[in-house]
């Protein structure tokens, strides 16, 4: 993992180390730099491939330059096919070979995660890849500029100003979604997307989507776990090759014991680590984790937070952040990586991913109970009736959709509703107007041939929930020590997979992640198939309360009137009293953003 950063035309050399500088985190090996009229390009590097310094980057080949973040886990493959006269053992050296051999179609080749600069000639490609596993932010006014965090573009700006649209997306999905950022001005990618620069103009396509797959190609059910499987392995098998030392991350759900189980299977030894939170056992996994470490015969290490420790990592996590996103789970993922990192460890499997590709979330299956109502011959009555008779709840607002033949499903990360942010927020905020935030997938995924809504629900949560909150919080946290993170379930081979499978083979006996289970029958302890999902919960709510830091809320709303006083004071209440925990916390690192930033 590394860092990418360049300006194409004028800009101001000490500014330009200033900004590259504050990458250094995510390469503290090597920063390498390609400096000339016009154009600052460069790289920070995390030496994970070919340590050597014939791998450091910026790459050079005649009128191409490359700096490139990620790996490409195939790269040996694609070496035996490419004519080129290779100096180096690395992946970076395969992308100039292969880009030369098939233009911008090169990326449909690679196997992996990445974020790619390649500046050929006068012409700047930037790619992100196919399932949004690494960043990628420009901006363009006098100078076109791209980074792989936002906080090395902020020093361009002539002035902070929130981006409204990446605010009200935040509230409703956990997360701007592309391409906006909360910093007016900066933009990001998409997952599978594409920018060209080319005489000062911007051009941006897709090239990958998972819709593309033909449904229900694999019909029977021996089939799909057969074609599963091996996909899985293999995926395993590519990201647990690694010239520096490995660990990964285990809860004790099935998610992560896979990826234990086949690290085995292959002789790595790859020591396991687990959280637990002092003073609540209820949201503790480690018994959970110890059984599934016991079964699986790892070293394995817990990590043990308390209050004082969250409080005080989540100001830096916020800073790492650059921007608000909501998932409390990032602080102590935050402090787990830090342990990690003390103990001398590069790399890390995590099991991003699964719950999406598998149906994972039980709500996928309240969801596919739900829009059974709009078959309902004579649903007229109880349109008016949900329209007449406002509710907080999250299953009035289920079945006002249905019977007004609305979108049912925004992605699981859904929290504030456009009734909900109307009735808090000091301005008028219509109903469904969220949904133009999804209106692009929604409109390939009903010009696609698949037409399952659990197909729409896994299509939109990998493309928002997954790589723009999941991904975007595991890429952040992780690069903040130094540490890469590698993700099997999000090999697009096997979401290709799982994609191409009926649709109905995922939840028609109405168990989550049933193909998966299947596949690792007789491989894992019947207790880790059977457990229930905890998602990495954890006491933020109790933490922010007893630290009385969610004053900050109406502390800032006391200054920027964004927020209805009496609204706001209900929603803090009902947190107090155990209901809409997350969006409080949503409003507490938004409280902040805005206090540093715009205050």
């Amino acid at each position: 993992m590394c860092a990418i950063f360049g300006i194409i035309g004028e800009y101001e050399e000490q500014q330009a180390k200033y900004a590259l500088a504050k990458l250094s985190h995510r390469g503290p090996d090597h920063c390498g730099i390609v400096q000339k009229e016009q154009l600052f390009f460069a790289h920070q590097r995390l030496s994970i491939q070919d340590l050597h310094q014939r791998s450091h980057q910026p790459l050079v080949h005649k009128e191409i330059l490359l700096s490139f973040n990620g790996e490409i886990y195939n790269f040996r493959e694609l070496k035996e096919a490419l004519n080129f006269p290779f100096t180096t053992d690395s992946d970076s050296e395969v992308i100039i070979a292969a880009y030369l051999k098939w233009g911008v179609d090169f990326v449909k080749h690679l196997r992996g995660m990445f974020a790619i600069a390649l500046l050929d000639g006068e012409t700047l490609y930037l790619f992100r890849d196919r399932l949004g596993k690494k960043p990628l932010y420009f901006m363009h006014d006098k100078a076109f500029r791209f980074a792989s965090e936002i906080k090395a573009l902020v020093p361009f700006l002539h002035q902070k100003k929130m981006n409204q649209d990446a605010l009200m997306s935040y509230l409703s999905y956990l997360t701007p979604t592309p391409p906006h950022t909360f910093f007016q001005g900066i933009q990001k990618l998409a997952a599978g997307e594409f920018l060209t620069l080319s005489n000062n103009t911007i051009n941006i396509q897709s090239y990958y989507s998972l819709l593309e797959n033909t449904p229900s190609l694999i019909s029977s059910e021996e089939e799909a776990l057969r074609s599963i499987e091996h996909t899985l392995e293999e995926a395993m098998e590519l990201r647990l090759s690694s010239e520096v030392p490995m660990a990964t991350l285990l809860s004790g759900g099935i998610d992560s014991a896979t990826i234990n189980y086949y690290a085995k299977k292959q002789g790595i030894h790859a020591p396991s680590y687990t959280l637990g939170y002092e003073g609540f056992k209820k949201y503790d996994e480690r018994a959970n984790a110890r059984e599934s470490a016991a079964f699986l015969h790892l070293e394995h290490k817990e990590v043990v937070i308390n209050q004082e420790q969250f409080m005080e990592a989540s100001e830096h996590l916020f800073e790492t952040m650059d921007e608000p996103l909501n998932d409390p789970a990032a602080i102590p993922l935050y402090l787990l990586f830090e342990e990690i990192k003390k103990d001398g460890y590069k790399v890390v499997i995590s099991g991003e991913g699964s719950d999406e590709l598998f149906l994972g979330y039980r709500q996928y299956f309240e969801y596919l109970d739900i829009e059974q109502a709009a078959t309902l011959a004579h649903k007229s009555w109880l349109k008016k009736y949900f329209r007449n008779n406002f509710s907080m709840n999250r299953e009035w607002e289920w079945y006002k959709r249905v019977f007004d033949e609305t979108l049912l499903f925004r992605t699981s990360g859904e929290k504030f509703t456009d009734l909900q942010k109307n009735r808090l927020m000091r301005r008028n905020v219509k109903d469904n107007a969220s949904l133009s935030y999804l209106q692009k997938f929604r409109d390939a995924f009903d010009a696609s041939a698949h037409t399952d809504a659990s197909l729409w629900y896994s299509y939109i949560d990998l493309n928002i929930f997954q790589a723009e909150h999941f991904l975007t919080k595991l890429d952040r946290v992780s690069m903040a020590h130094s540490i890469e993170s590698r993700t099997p379930f999000l090999d697009h081979k096997l979401a290709d997979v799982l994609f191409s499978i009926d649709p109905q083979l995922r939840y028609r006996d109405g168990v989550t992640k049933s193909l998966l289970k299947k596949v690792m029958q007789n491989k894992l302890p019947e207790s880790t198939l059977t457990r229930k999902k905890k998602g990495f919960a954890n006491p933020y709510m109790e933490y922010l309360i007893d630290s009385q830091k969610i004053a900050l809320i109406e502390e800032v709303n006391s200054e920027t009137n964004l927020f209805k006083k009496e609204a706001l004071q209900e929603y803090i209440q009902r947190a107090q009293q155990g209901s809409f925990k997350q969006h409080i916390w949503g409003l507490y690192v938004l409280s902040f953003w805005i206090k540093k930033n715009l205050l």
